[in-house]
């Protein structure tokens, strides 16, 4: 099976590292067009360098920001809603700024730009496929991330409401669940032997995901191979939901 995206434009938020940079640099190499988008600038230029991409530079997580880049990114074919923060806090010291920080850029971010890309999608004609990123956090609760936990919720359901209504259009729209994932600051936050082993031992497979393994099934939720699944919450979990 070889995925092919040439002719497509591919908008990809929180590209500048981690998973985003991954999934840009492998929908590059299966030919679309990569409008790559970041709030830090020499993430963008460094990529750009890199893979050849276009790139917008914004906050996302200020509506303003959010809705004037999905216009300025243009006809997109392929939307890829990756930007995501997480502000770990016990539930009882849960801050409001933290919870709404955490609402802004996990939830409302992906409301504005996917609105804002479908209606150009819908315009067209011509379909689409969308991805959010949400998390295993959305199914199962974890400690001290009450605020993540219940933007991830609300993602996957939102997910499945754009599926809904927007299925009509011939736009698919799916979500991922990953595991804990070793981007830079994954290795960072679970560098802790024993919360690591706490974690490792509910995750069948026995290891956390790699950005590689969320990159391969976001372009195949992408491609036309994936032409039937629609309105899907994934886990790319190593088996941690089967416990």
């Amino acid at each position: 099976m070889q995925i092919q995206f040439h002719g497509k434009r591919a908008l990809v938020t929180g590209a500048g590292k981690g998973i985003g940079r991954v999934i840009a640099t492998m929908l590059t190499s299966c030919g679309a067009e990569v409008i790559a988008l970041s709030r830090t600038r020499a993430d963008l230029d460094s990529l750009a360098s890199e893979i050849g991409c276009q790139t917008l530079q914004a906050d996302i997580g200020d509506p303003i920001e959010a809705e004037k880049a999905a216009k300025q990114a243009g006809a997109i074919d392929l939307l890829i809603n990756n930007a995501g923060v997480s502000i770990p806090q016990p539930f009882l010291n849960t801050s409001l700024e933290a919870f709404e920080q955490t609402m802004s850029v996990n939830l409302r971010a992906v409301l504005i730009i996917s609105q804002t890309i479908a209606r150009g999608m819908v315009q067209r004609g011509q379909g689409g496929a969308i991805v959010n990123l949400s998390s295993q956090a959305s199914k199962v609760a974890l400690t001290d991330h009450a605020a993540y936990c219940a933007s991830k919720g609300a993602l996957d359901q939102l997910t499945r409401v754009m599926a809904l209504e927007l299925g009509m259009h011939q736009i698919r729209v799916n979500a991922l669940n990953p595991t804990v994932t070793l981007t830079p600051m994954g290795e960072v936050a679970w560098s802790d032997p024993e919360k690591r082993n706490g974690m490792l031992s509910q995750i069948p497979l026995g290891r956390f995901a790699k950005p590689i393994d969320i990159a391969n099934a976001v372009v195949f939720l992408l491609s036309d191979q994936a032409e039937m699944i629609h309105g899907v919450t994934l886990p790319v979990d190593g088996g941690f939901l089967a416990n």
